[in-house]
């Protein structure tokens, strides 16, 4: 049956002699009535969860150095002069925010705006208060996750929770509040289109795939379920023409809240390898090698000499859980292992044929890559003009990054200035200036101070440590 109005005819039957009576009846219409309170009961609610959220969720922005958009997929870091805006996530009453790397990258000087505070009247202005513009201080930043921790001083803010262990569920309803294109406190709403993605194969960085809307300005902002709880920090979104197209990730946040504690209590993310790789197991691979089955994550490799090897993995394992969490695949595997403390012994249970086996297994924490350089908070970078690079002095923070370094002293290349007019030195991310023509040098100050006296056309020469070598670079100065 169609639903709509339906009208009923009674047919009302008088005294033989008299006359049939036709009279139409007027029928309530319940399923109407049930869809129309159902929409409302939803409308309520959604508007709840905005209210609920909304006060957390500031705006960023950025002034400073930032990437340069890299066609050539180089592996030099290249900055250029920028101005940013992003989202964050206040996440403690006494001013810590969470945000994305990328949002805070190359920074000089980082402004924190607040919600306007709630009115009756949608007509009445909310100008922007000196009150509700912090300057924010960078206390850390990790690359791999995409993740950075702001401090604000203030306190009594409203704060959202990152600690749920609420497992998010495919198709559920979701919300991005952020500020895309600069548009503060704007919401968008969609499902959770997978819980455990991996866009890039060779990426261990698992996300929350959903089709809620997002731009550029969304990131660092919350992904929220319906009752308000954070299930996400959104940071990327895939587009062929720059727009929404319905494919937005978020990091999780379990990864979220491990990474908020890290950078909290020490300024940076400690990770954890046990000299194994793994990977998905397909019904092909599984007929291949008949397994046990046809899914899950396998073993695929051991480092000679490893404590996988050392503890009893082998290749063709089929990972069952690790730390007693079940492996249902990669992208589990993964995140267990970013998830484990760097103090503890890793307990995984594998199949091996059709026996189970349990191995306790030491861990090794491992740094990222020379491209981090830029990340550490308490580098002082310098800005050398003439060469079109960042220098920083060689200190503690910078020699933990830089394992094969022997320099006690000089200047070590944090990043590279993009732009029209840079000059080609040779130089890389991660070299150490130990001396140009015949001074040595100390610090990063002093080498811009030497540059700074040379004319165009002045020969140049630098001597470099690179992965633990010495070399000459020899230029002449534009």
């Amino acid at each position: 049956m169609k639903l709509g109005i339906v009208c009923l005819l009674i047919v009302t039957f008088a005294h033989a002699q008299s006359p049939t009576v036709l009279r139409p009846v007027a029928v309530e219409k319940p399923e109407a009535s049930r869809s129309s309170n159902l929409l409302h009961e939803l409308n309520s609610s959604l508007e709840a969860v905005v209210a609920k959220v909304s006060p957390s969720v500031v705006q960023i922005v950025v002034t400073g150095y930032g990437p340069m958009e890299d066609h050539g997929h180089t592996d030099a870091a290249v900055i250029v002069r920028e101005h940013a805006i992003g989202s964050g996530i206040i996440v403690d009453p006494d001013g810590y925010i969470m945000t994305n790397a990328h949002v805070v990258e190359g920074a000089q000087r980082i402004r924190v705006i607040l919600p306007p505070p709630p009115t009756d009247s949608p007509l009445e202005p909310q100008p922007v208060r000196a009150a509700q513009i912090l300057e924010a201080k960078l206390l850390g930043t990790h690359k791999a996750s995409d993740l950075a921790l702001l401090k604000v001083e203030a306190s009594h803010l409203p704060a959202l929770t990152l600690g749920s262990q609420r497992r998010v569920r495919q198709g559920e309803l979701v919300l991005a509040i952020g500020s895309p294109q600069g548009l503060r406190e704007s919401v968008t709403m969609g499902v959770v289109s997978s819980v455990a993605r991996q866009p890039n194969p060779d990426d261990p960085m698992v996300y929350i795939q959903t089709d809620a809307p997002m731009n550029p300005g969304n990131s660092g902002g919350p992904l929220v379920d319906v009752d308000g709880n954070v299930v996400g920090i959104n940071t990327m979104m895939l587009s062929e023409g720059g727009g929404s197209e319905g494919l937005g990730f978020a990091i999780s946040a379990v990864i979220v809240n491990f990474d908020y504690w890290s950078l909290r209590r020490s300024g940076h993310v400690q990770r954890v390898a046990i000299g194994a790789k793994a990977q998905n197991i397909t019904p092909t691979l599984a007929e291949g090698l008949s397994l046990a089955r046809s899914w899950g994550a396998i073993i695929s490799d051991t480092l000679p000499g490893g404590m996988a090897e050392a503890a009893g993995l082998q290749v063709q394992d089929i990972v069952l859980a690790i730390d007693d969490h079940p492996i249902l695949g990669l992208p589990d595997y993964m995140a267990a292992l970013y998830l484990h403390p760097a103090d503890k012994v890793l307990k995984i249970d594998v199949l091996r044929g059709v026996n189970r086996m349990s191995f306790n297994v030491p861990v090794k924490v491992y740094h990222d890559s020379l491209d981090e350089l830029s990340e550490l908070p308490e580098l002082q970078k310098i800005l050398v003009r003439e060469l079109s690079v960042f220098v920083a002095d060689l200190d503690s923070s910078a020699k933990s990054a830089l394992s094969s370094a022997r320099s006690e002293s000089g200047a070590v290349v944090v990043a590279q200035v993009g732009g029209s007019r840079t000059v080609d030195t040779g130089l890389k991310t991660g070299d150490i200036v130990r001396a140009i023509n015949r001074t040595q040098l100390q610090t990063g100050s002093q080498l811009q101070a030497v540059v700074r006296e040379l004319k165009p056309g002045d020969p140049v020469v630098l001597q470099v440590e690179r992965n633990g070598k010495l070399q000459y670079l020899a230029f002449e100065l534009d």
